[in-house]
């Protein structure tokens, strides 16, 4: 994990007269204070340093997070609201010590209308289990962050979290019709709708979706829904180059052809897999999982385009899953990767830039100069068909951090270069707060700091992140 300047945090007196107000009003079944137990509440999956709370919250209601909130402001404390902590960018670290809010307890999911299409639940819901629910009723909620066995609606609405998916289906933010929330200084507000289109006032939901928990906590979530394909029939393109897979992809999005997912995964990536037993074909240095959906016939046509334009683009092989257990088995790699990765260093990070898919094989190309001049262990693999590449540093040793913080450097510079963005989907958080002015106008970042005055007043929501240090509230 790299070395960063640790923020300020409450005074000792001041964490005290927090935790015996919070024990007043929530009780002992709801609150954590011994620092064995609050270290558990500590980190997320970034590179971001775990930071120990000052206490706990267990949220099981509104009620719950309304004390805690009344609490935080009179005192003036942070508080980092939680869910399932899969995040990859610091977002739910409690930089600045203060409350912990765990919302994982609110997971009621309260109204599926197939009718309407929508689903009504509360932040702790899993991700897995409103697939299941939902699928139960012929529906489907398209967005499929990599973690969704274990990460919460609360989170991938506070991240606007993608995943392969997004190609076809976009991201949560398509799929937010209205939330119900508490601002930082405690008020309750109802944003958007349950209606299929409403343009009722300023889009609030939008602003919201994607804030990072800075600037209100999600109560509940109106969810719009869609009808489940009939098939699905996924492909697995291996390839000589990253070249020859860039081709197949800019020819598959010029003929308008629409898949679901279109992975990529480079060739220090295959050899990683390789390394860790994974078996790969050896004449691949790229590999394309493609995938399609819809009526059985307008899957078997797409297959055929599929396939057509990946051996027109010089694939080594094109082979097709032919049943759910195989399409399961090639998912479960890609699924894997983060893990498998993981386990090949002390310490890794997980960036998740986007470029336009005309650079992103120009992207890769570069990642490899940029780990060839620093030294730095590199691989990717991403999302092809909308551009997001996840590049992941691997290293050892804790006096290559400075060589790491340089090729992260060099990394976004060039994402910027190429007309990109610093994240597609895991946020800015607190490990790339001190990046944003690469890409966003002062005045752009300066609207943003004031529209989080607006709802947090004090500074105590979720400080620390998203925006450059310089003083940020209660932190």
């Amino acid at each position: 994990m790299l070395k960063r300047e640790p923020f300020s945090r409450p005074s000792a007196a001041t964490v005290d007269k927090m935790r015996l107000a919070l024990g007043r009003v929530l009780g002992p079944s709801k609150l954590l204070t011994s620092e064995e137990a609050c270290a558990r509440h500590a980190g997320d999956e970034s590179d971001q340093a775990p930071v120990v709370p000052d206490a706990v919250v267990l949220a099981e209601s509104i009620e719950d997070i309304q004390h805690a909130l009344a609490v935080a402001n009179d005192l003036g404390v942070p508080l980092t609201p939680r869910a399932a902590a899969t995040g990859k960018a610091g977002g739910a670290v409690p930089v600045c010590g203060g409350i912990a809010l765990c919302t994982l307890g609110m997971n009621d999911i309260k109204e599926i209308d197939r009718a309407e299409q929508i689903a009504v639940v509360q932040p702790g819901v899993r991700v897995a289990d409103l697939y299941a629910a939902v699928e139960a009723e012929g529906l489907l909620y398209p967005p499929d962050p990599n973690s969704h066995a274990s990460c919460a609606i609360g989170g991938t609405i506070a991240t606007n979290a993608a995943g392969p998916r997004a190609l076809k289906y976009g991201v949560t933010r398509n799929y937010v019709l209205g939330l119900d929330v508490l601002t930082a200084s405690g008020q309750r507000m109802r944003t958007g709708r349950r209606t299929a289109k409403g343009v009722t006032g300023y889009d609030l939901t939008a602003l919201l979706t994607g804030s990072e928990g800075t600037l209100a906590i999600t109560l509940e979530a109106t969810l719009r829904l869609i009808r489940k394909p009939e098939k699905i029939i996924t492909l697995l393109g291996l390839f000589d180059s990253v070249a020859s897979t860039g081709r197949v992809v800019e020819a598959i999005i010029a003929a308008g052809l629409v898949p679901r997912c279109l992975e990529l995964l480079d060739e220090a990536c295959l050899t990683a897999m390789r390394e860790q037993g994974v078996a790969v074909d050896s004449r691949a240095s790229s590999l394309l999982i493609m995938e399609v959906d819809g009526t059985p016939q307008s899957c078997e046509k797409a297959m055929e385009d599929l396939g057509q334009r990946a051996i027109d683009a010089g694939a080594l092989d094109v082979l097709v899953a032919q049943d759910g257990t195989q399409r399961s088995r090639l998912w479960e790699v890609r699924r894997e990767l983060s893990h498998t990765t993981r386990r090949m260093a002390r310490c890794k990070i997980s960036e998740d830039v986007v470029v336009p898919r005309r650079h992103m094989v120009e992207l890769i190309e570069s990642v490899a100069r940029i780990s060839e001049h620093t030294g730095v262990r590199m691989l990717n693999y991403g999302h092809a068909g909308d551009g997001n590449l996840h590049v992941n540093l691997l290293w050892d040793d804790p006096d290559d951090e400075p060589q790491v913080s340089a090729a992260l450097d060099k990394l976004f510079r060039r994402v910027i270069e190429l007309d990109g963005t610093l994240t597609g989907e895991h946020g800015i958080g607190s490990s790339k707060a001190e990046f944003l002015p690469l890409e966003q106008s002062e005045a752009v970042i300066d609207m943003q700091r004031r529209i989080k005055t607006l709802f947090d007043p004090k500074g105590i929501l979720n400080p620390g992140k998203i925006f450059p240090r310089r003083g940020h509230g209660s932190c």
